[in-house]
């Protein structure tokens, strides 16, 4: 049985971790994924009847100095996130969560990728050795360059030929597949033994804005949050995915991980009232195909 679970929103997480916890398990959540883990943070769910999820890996949200060109700095971001790693390990984490987004955002995804080659192999290894997994996530980045490395086939093909280790795979978010026109349930067969974390996130196709801008980020700004354009984020089931046939691949395929709900619809954002909305109907649909 999958566990349902959710990344923390803004509000939610300013209620601390102990009410966020406490509501958590008063509607039914089972995992909590975490920008950081430590001791009382692990206490706080022990003591609530939840589980840990993915981890937040050093630089894992917004960019990395991994993929800096610089010796220097990269040996500094792999060092830190190795002392993570063996942390992580030590309280019983067994996930850690990466988005591959380089700190110089014009750096071209080859160079990117030229540099991931050299460096994450002794990371890799360090977390095989501390059994720990990698879970790459497959946001494309910011506009104009979506420059980050891990979000379609073609570069998860190469990633997973250079390290076939078990401990290094793919953060299975099908929102992103869809908003790049790539289709997520093949995605899901070609990749199913490499994908060692969910994201229970959906993506609607605006027909509207699509006839307007095409694929192109929207000259004037999208119409809505969590959107460039032709697309906007939603909550599970309000979307272009079967969360279905999703449900039914992963157990075919012997998922035995999480699915973290992400919470990224601008018609449940701003609020509080409106986060705990949002989280709540995600889990009922995911629910119906999940538990």
């Amino acid at each position: 049985m999958t566990q349902i679970g959710m990344r923390i929103p803004p509000k939610l997480g300013a209620l601390g971790m102990e009410s966020l916890a406490k509501w958590a398990k008063s509607i039914g959540l089972d995992v909590i994924d975490v920008p950081k883990y430590d001791q009382d943070i692990k206490h706080i769910l022990e003591q609530n009847g939840l589980e840990v999820g993915s981890i937040d890996g050093i630089g894992a949200v917004g960019s990395t100095k991994l993929l800096n060109k610089d010796d220097a700095e990269r040996q500094n971001a792999a060092d830190a996130l190795k002392e993570q790693i063996t942390t992580i390990a030590q309280l019983d984490g067994k996930v850690i969560f990466m988005c591959l987004v380089p700190d110089d955002s014009t750096q071209s995804r080859a160079d990117s990728f030229a540099i991931w080659k050299e460096t994450f192999p002794d990371i890799v290894k360090h977390a095989e050795n501390n059994d720990v997994t990698l879970a790459i996530e497959g946001w494309p980045g910011p506009a104009p360059y979506y420059p980050t490395i891990g979000c379609t086939p073609e570069m998860w093909r190469a990633m997973l030929e250079a390290i076939p280790s078990k401990h290094f795979g793919i953060n299975y978010d099908p929102s992103h597949l869809v908003r790049l026109g790539i289709d997520y349930l093949r995605a899901l067969e070609e990749f199913s033994d490499r994908i060692t974390y969910c994201h229970g996130k959906d993506t609607r196709i605006l027909s509207e804005e699509l006839y307007e801008s095409g694929t192109l980020p929207a000259t004037f700004g999208a119409h809505y949050g969590f959107s460039e354009g032709s697309w906007r984020y939603t909550i599970p089931g309000q979307g272009s995915v079967d969360w279905g046939e999703v449900a039914l691949r992963l157990d075919r395929f012997g998922y035995t991980g999480n699915i973290g709900i992400e919470l990224e619809d601008h018609r449940f954002w701003g609020s509080l009232e409106a986060e705990q909305k949002g989280i709540i109907k995600a889990k009922e649909h995911l629910e119906l195909y999940f538990k």
